[in-house]
């Protein structure tokens, strides 16, 4: 399935979990996957941790809007974004697998 906001290409396995964002709280674990040559056009921004690792595949960060530029990463890159950060956009020129774990923080 397509996360809301992603554009085709990108679909989502929930692993475990829920996340309700409009009464931040509960927890999420997911696999991203990239279609080869998929890319997002803007930085997401929301106010959950989050913890990504690049299991296949490669991810670059930071493309412009027509998917050009960006630093690539390399499988087993781990990255921890915490609420608030934005991060993005993301493109896959091979296709990529994500396992991320979403949380927010303990009341």
């Amino acid at each position: 399935m397509t996360p809301a906001g992603y554009p085709e290409g990108i679909q989502q396995k929930i692993l475990s979990g829920s996340l309700d964002e409009n009464a931040r709280r509960g927890t999420r674990t997911r696999l991203l996957r990239f279609a080869p040559g998929v890319f997002t056009t803007a930085p997401f921004v929301h106010e959950y941790w989050e913890e990504v690792y690049l299991v296949s595949g490669d991810l670059t960060v930071g493309n412009d809007v027509e998917g050009n530029g960006g630093e690539s990463f390399a499988p087993h890159t781990y990255a921890c974004r915490p609420p608030g950060a934005a991060h993005g956009p993301f493109k896959s020129e091979g296709g990529c697998l994500l396992l991320e774990i979403h949380y927010f923080d303990p009341v």
